[in-house]
């Protein structure tokens, strides 16, 4: 794993437009190596331009393993930490699913890649203008959303799955609800103060109650619009 992460990390210093090398050391060494077994994802994975999605001079680094800065507190999470949430929700062609937070696309776009119907919320309008252009450039339907990320987008529900593409402290009922019965939520939980995030898998048992399950550590930046309710002592 530390040769092709060291491989891929000088390819991109260097300012090399292999992205093809660089998608193959991404895969190689940031996804295979890290509990991704998933063959149709791993082939989404290798055929999917990731720079496509990386606007400007952060091109060039679209393949590191680390999440990408988009500016104003947004990022590009983490190849690794994507794939492995993605997996989680093993989802199926068809099914309706709702990226919250989807910044430029890319995560919407790896979803359609295995067959589900995507809708792509973003709160910022200038993230979901880079993400059409990016979208409409990979011909995967996706559709664009805007409008805030805790409220979901009640109106393309209910979905089978929805990836919270981001780090968040409380996960919001409302995107709870928009869930099929037996649907599945992946998002990074962890305090605002810091500690270790934890990636979470959410399954809606009834339509009162989901069941959620650690899947491993991610130190995921936050997404904002997600922080838990402050309670004061006196």
């Amino acid at each position: 794993m530390a040769t092709a992460v060291t491989t891929n990390a000088a390819a991109m210093q260097t300012g090399a437009k292999d992205y093809t090398a660089a998608r193959r050391f991404m895969v190689d060494g940031q996804i295979r190596t890290n509990k991704v077994t998933d063959e149709r994802l791993i082939e989404a994975l290798s055929d999917l331009p990731r720079e496509r999605f990386a606007p400007g001079a952060q091109r060039a680094r679209a393949y590191i393993d680390d999440d990408l800065p988009l500016g104003n507190d947004r990022f590009m999470m983490e190849p690794m930490v994507l794939a492995r949430l993605v997996q989680a929700l093993h989802v199926q062609p068809g099914q309706r699913v709702l990226v919250v937070g989807a910044n430029t696309g890319y995560g919407a776009a790896l979803l359609a890649s295995l067959g589900a119907s995507v809708t792509a919320l973003e709160s910022d309008s200038n993230l979901a203008e880079l993400a059409r252009a990016a979208l409409a450039g990979s011909g995967a339907a996706v559709t664009v959303v805007t409008g805030p990320l805790q409220e979901g987008h009640a109106v393309g529900g209910p979905y089978d799955a929805i990836l919270i593409e981001g780090a968040v402290e409380e996960i919001s009922a409302r995107l709870i609800d928009q869930l099929k019965l037996n649907g599945r939520l992946a998002t990074v939980q962890r305090d605002a103060v810091g500690g270790v995030g934890r990636a979470m898998l959410l399954t809606r048992a009834d339509k009162a109650a989901a069941g959620t399950r650690v899947l491993f550590d991610a130190n995921t930046p936050l997404l904002p619009g997600f922080a838990r309710a402050r309670t004061f002592a006196f």
